[in-house]
């Protein structure tokens, strides 16, 4: 298989994998993009896409601005993650109301060994980096803990929605979907993929677009200039929303969803009842998790050798 076709089609399985991971909430698509290698050249590429090409464009400037665009790699990945979403959005919202347990577990093995994976790709420790890193934790530990709220269903309401959603999205550790559930508004656009409500998911989309023009230029740069610490708070924000993802949970806290089912609004974490069939299958799950991780680290690693020979 030729080089150029076989990073597309890798390309495409991350795509995959960070659609499957936005659409459950508590888990990043970005976390997945920083453990399989592209998460830089994602936000440079958004960078591009959203600021220097449509400059070049309105200055005239057409062939320069289109050579810019990274076709392959945004083509290639955004198949993947529109696939999941389109195709696989009923099937991860049937699994996580039926299996709750077992998709938190392996979620949180993945994410788990994400951290430390994330944490080594800080070149110079510094001791100021255990505060930042901390800090985040504990934001993203609040975060996480909140409840849901009633918010407007204006349609001005579902532009904001999108813009602070793919903001999370694509920031490891904080999820685009669990920001729509604290808006009010997860149910309302998994309902409208798989209704296929095109008015109501083009508002979003606009907003998602808008989100990602300012909330990637601005990642960019932070990766830029100030590289180590970005990456310590990232890896705190991961650690921290560990506490949405733990498996056992009990609801203290319920009401009832927009079609009058009645729905966990409010839970907490809990030790396993019993050390029955269910807990094995969980910790499999979890250390399944782990093991991807790894394996697409010392994939990537190896790669990267066979590149540099």
């Amino acid at each position: 298989m030729k080089p150029d076709i076989r990073r597309s089609l890798r390309l495409y399985v991350t795509g995959l994998v960070m659609g499957i991971a936005d659409l459950i909430p508590g888990v990043s698509g970005g976390t997945i993009a920083f453990i399989s290698g592209i998460y830089e050249e994602l936000l440079v590429s958004i960078k591009l896409v959203t600021g220097e090409v449509p400059k070049l464009f309105f200055q005239g400037h057409f062939r320069k601005g289109w050579s810019l665009i990274p076709f392959r790699f945004l083509l290639s990945l955004g198949a993947g993650i529109l696939t999941a979403i389109i195709l696989l959005a009923s099937t991860f919202s049937f699994f996580l109301k039926t299996y709750p347990t077992f998709v938190w577990a392996f979620f949180f093995g993945l994410v788990l060994a994400s951290i430390a994976l994330v944490l080594k790709r800080i070149r110079r420790w510094r001791s100021f980096y255990s505060f930042g890193f901390f800090l985040a934790a504990l934001f993203a530990y609040v975060l996480v803990g909140m409840v849901p709220v009633e918010t407007s269903a204006a349609l001005w309401f579902i532009f904001v929605s999108g813009m602070l959603a793919i903001s999370a999205m694509i920031l490891p550790g904080i999820s685009g979907s669990f920001i729509l559930l604290l808006l009010g508004k997860y149910e309302q656009i998994l309902d409208a993929v798989i209704d296929h409500n095109v008015g109501l998911l083009a508002v979003f989309f606009l907003g998602a677009l808008f989100g990602l023009a300012l909330f990637a230029r601005f990642l960019s740069w932070l990766f830029s200039r100030h590289h180590d610490i970005s990456v310590a708070l990232l890896a705190g924000f991961m650690l921290g929303s560990l506490r949405k993802i733990w498996p056992w949970k009990i609801t203290v806290q319920t009401g009832f969803d927009r079609h009058g089912v009645l729905v966990s609004i409010r839970e907490i974490n809990t030790f396993p009842a019993s050390f029955d069939q269910s807990f094995f299958v969980a910790l499999l799950l979890f250390l399944l998790g782990i093991v991807l991780v790894w394996y697409l680290h010392h994939t990537r690693l190896l790669k990267e050798r066979r590149d540099d020979l």
